[in-house]
């Protein structure tokens, strides 16, 4: 088990079976899923999303760490974080993260990002953290911009959605921009 990381207005915690009800409050809502390839979940998807990470986090060599949102003034969960490695090797990592609609534009994406950023560099020693982003996701890309992520590029067409093909940002930043 990992332990509890922490910002000014959140904690982030790794997820118990439980979870999957506050889960479902956003995972459920078309706005949240419209630039992903999920969703909008039935409670069963939402249930299997959790149980996916309840086995993961037994995993020995463990690569995806998925963490509860949890806003602390209210002590409600509010969206996910994951931090996965993709390249032990060259030591890279890659986050995403989900927040729910009523804590949008409230700066807890951010909080919540640099957090998971400083987890991967410090706790595994990485080089490289990467994040995408669907080009529409305006917010998506403020906030990695706030995290200090660089805008590589933009993938063309990698990404079926039920709208059509996605293009993506990719965004990056490296151990040694890494200031926190």
């Amino acid at each position: 088990m990992i332990p509890n990381l922490s910002t000014n207005r959140t904690t982030l915690r790794e997820f118990v079976e439980s979870d999957w009800e506050q889960v479902h409050k956003y995972a459920s809502q078309k706005e949240v899923c419209q630039f992903q390839p999920w969703g909008p979940n039935t409670e069963y998807d939402t249930k299997e999303f959790v149980g996916t990470i309840l086995v993961d986090q037994k995993k020995n060599n463990r690569t995806r760490f998925a963490f509860a949102i949890i806003e602390k003034e209210a002590n409600e969960l509010i969206g996910s974080i994951e931090f996965n490695i993709r390249d032990e090797q060259n030591r890279i990592g890659e986050i995403g993260y989900i927040i729910h609609p009523s804590y949008w534009r409230m700066g807890f994406a951010t909080e919540a990002t640099k957090e998971i950023i400083s987890f991967g560099f410090k706790k595994f020693k990485l080089h490289r953290v990467y994040a995408t982003c669907d080009v529409r996701n305006i917010g998506s890309a403020k906030v990695l911009e706030k995290c200090g992520l660089t805008l590589e590029g933009k993938m063309r067409e990698d990404l079926l959605l039920r709208d059509g093909w996605r293009d993506t940002f990719l965004y990056s930043i490296l151990e040694h921009e890494w200031s926190n």
